[in-house]
């Protein structure tokens, strides 16, 4: 995906005690918890929407996508608005934590070990310092059918 050596930037967060990244090319912008309005019949992991300046935004709950236990919403909580496959969505997320600049030689792919959800969400595990990011593959966070 990347040329040998190359570097890329990622927003990184948190979710239950775990740090994630993802492209921020892909990072439209991030935003304090809004009022988000529910939709009947949504798929589980799918928060509601949100009206920013006009464009209506569906928000995913990355944790209820990825099967973690809910948590309070807090003064940390945020949105995280990225752009894929030409649309804007939300992902809400415990903590946006840095942006931080990963070389492509510090980045795994997904141990053939963990089974689950690292097959279908996680592109790569980054190391950053002495931190583990787990890197995410937007496009099947955001598009693969619920179970």
């Amino acid at each position: 995906m990347l040329a040998e050596g190359a570097v890329i930037q990622l927003v990184s967060f948190v979710l239950d005690d775990v740090e994630y990244g993802i492209d921020i090319l892909a990072v439209h912008e991030i935003l304090r918890f809004p009022e988000i309005a529910r939709l009947p019949n949504a798929p589980s992991f799918i928060k509601g929407v949100i009206n920013l300046r006009g464009n209506i935004i569906p928000v995913v709950d990355v944790r209820k996508r990825f099967g973690f236990p809910k948590a309070d919403i807090t003064l940390l909580t945020r949105v995280i608005v990225i752009e894929t496959n030409d649309k804007l969505v939300g992902l809400m997320v415990d903590n946006v934590h840095q942006v931080v600049r990963i070389s492509q030689n510090s980045i795994e792919p997904p141990s053939e070990l963990i089974e689950g959800v690292s097959e279908v969400y996680i592109w790569g595990i980054g190391r950053f310092r002495e931190r583990l990011i787990v890197i995410l593959n937007l496009a099947n966070i955001l598009f693969l059918e619920e179970d």
